[in-house]
């Protein structure tokens, strides 16, 4: 094998040296560093422990391992879908407020800034039933219920939550609602839920007709503000045992940990109900009982770069709230991102 000849090393270090010389003046004249008072959010991708969440079913980013597959049931397609809000013990009006301004905010017609509620909600669109219809992108607060006697006691379990929607319904402030309605629980900081904090933060079903009369799809989130912040309102506060020594929590962009950390599980519910209502559509997994869908997908995920311990780019204000998420009347909210089913991967607005 022959040998071919090359240049000395001192012919290498002057290419290198003038290589170097034209990216610092090339930076300098194209890319020139401005002061600004910081008049727009800055964007950061922090890195946050994982959460301690025992049953969290986590594929981050795109995989060929992800299975997700249509089982032929309904999804919500009708227009709008009907939510029907039951509000479980004691809430101050400003966070019934602000929960409402999430949902409000997912129709096309609410006015907000890009990235929008809206916008993000148009990924949750593109699922679509056996006819071709699509989840619906229209969404409406169809009335609320207001139970702040803990009729059923202030500990709930999976079957008295379904009690509760029994006497919101026989007390007719709502109708039966099997074909476009959603009925949303949500439960006060004073009220445990069974595997509440151990296992789930919120979880959606349908109601058994022996218990409620009806086959209703429901979904409950709970206020983990008091009871378990560090596991369901992640990630605006961190596990004790991190200690001065690891990354902070972020800042809740409403100020209220509690509350900000429900609406991306309320989010991220409404999201798999209204592409699985009734747990035969949309869903990855071989077992209907414990299904991986739309939304544990991408559990932990909040933005482009996520992975790994990373939430993702998300928005910081002058105030160093976090956010991902325009809403209307100014709001802005951190949520999750959902599975999309053109990209194979999670995505946001």
């Amino acid at each position: 094998m022959s040998q071919r000849a090359f240049p000395p090393l001192s012919f290498y270090c002057a290419l290198f040296m003038l290589l170097l010389f034209t990216h610092l003046v090339y930076a300098s004249t194209s890319s020139p560093q401005v002061q600004t008072l910081n008049t727009k959010p800055d964007i950061i991708n922090p890195k946050l422990p994982p959460r301690t969440l025992s049953s969290s079913k986590k594929f981050e980013g795109s995989s060929d391992l992800v299975s997700l597959r249509y089982h032929m049931g309904p999804v919500l397609s009708s227009a709008p879908i009907n939510i029907y809000l039951i509000w479980y013990g004691r809430w101050a009006n400003s966070q019934k407020l602000l929960i409402k301004d999430f949902i409000h905010s997912i129709s096309p017609s609410a006015v907000a800034a890009k990235p929008s509620v809206s916008d993000w909600w148009r990924t949750v669109s593109l699922y679509t039933d056996q006819t071709g219809a699509n989840v619906s992108r229209s969404i409406l607060i169809a009335g609320e219920y207001v139970d702040s006697a803990y009729s059923h006691g202030t500990g709930l379990t999976r079957l008295t939550i379904q009690q509760v929607i029994a006497s919101a319904v026989k007390s007719a402030p709502f109708p039966v609602d099997h074909k476009n309605g959603i009925y949303l629980i949500l439960t006060s900081q004073d009220v445990t839920m069974q595997d509440f904090c151990r296992a789930v933060c919120g979880f959606h079903y349908f109601t058994f007709p022996s218990m409620v009369g009806y086959t209703l799809p429901y979904a409950w989130v709970g206020n983990s503000g008091k009871q378990c912040p560090e596991v369901c309102a992640y990630p605006f506060a961190v596990p004790g045992y991190m200690g001065g020594g690891g990354p902070g929590e972020l800042k809740p962009p409403n100020g209220d940990v509690g509350v900000d950390g429900m609406i991306s599980v309320i989010g991220h519910e409404l999201a798999e109900l209204s592409s699985n209502p009734l747990v035969n559509a949309w869903y990855a997994g071989e077992d209907p009982t414990a299904p991986t869908e739309i939304g544990d997908l991408c559990e932990g995920l909040y933005g482009t770069g996520g992975g790994g311990g990373y939430i993702g780019q998300v928005m910081r204000d002058r105030k160093s709230r976090t956010f991902n998420l325009n809403g209307k009347r100014g709001r802005k909210f951190l949520v999750q991102w959902i599975w999309s089913p053109e990209l194979k991967a999670c995505a946001g607005p």
